[in-house]
């Protein structure tokens, strides 16, 4: 906790068009890993569009290290199945929560990140002020499986 920056609370909203992994559906769940860390969201049996709304929380030390997602088919009887995996970077979020903005009307946005080569945003990811709060949205693209997209929103809590 010492040399830590803050609580990064992700909330990981759903996902879309994930890949089949069981004979006609998945029982998918997202992992989120920074540094050492790794939370979980639950399982959603039997859905390839699963809607988690689940908010996890990971404490950030180095804003230069990127959060490793990868989502997952459960599995009873045998391993689970990987079914993709990302990564972003919180850089340009903490740089704009650094801006100390307050007083901006809602939907206010701040800047916006474009998908390249480097991130896995499958679309532009805006950071905005809302209920006097920096967030920032973003879709990313899942690599190493055949499709699927994981929706999530970033917020920010001071230590």
């Amino acid at each position: 906790m010492e040399n830590s920056l803050g609580l990064l609370k992700i909330h990981v909203q759903r996902g879309v068009n994930l890949a089949i992994r069981d004979s006609a559906t998945s029982d998918p769940y997202v992992v989120l890993k920074l540094g050492k860390q790794k939370v979980k969201t639950c399982v959603v049996k039997k859905n390839v569009n699963p809607e988690w709304n689940d908010l996890l929380t990971l404490l950030v030390s180095d804003p230069n290290t990127p959060v490793k997602l990868c989502v997952y088919d459960k599995d009873t009887f045998s391993f689970d199945d990987k079914m993709g995996d990302a990564e972003f970077e919180i850089g340009p979020y903490i740089k704009a929560l650094k801006m100390g903005l307050k007083g901006l009307p809602n939907g206010t946005i701040i800047t916006k990140v474009q998908p390249n080569r480097q991130n896995c945003l499958a679309e532009e990811s805006r950071i905005y002020f809302n209920n006097g709060k920096v967030v920032q949205d973003m879709v990313l693209r899942l690599r190493n499986v055949e499709c699927g997209e994981v929706e999530l929103q970033l917020q920010w809590v001071n230590i």
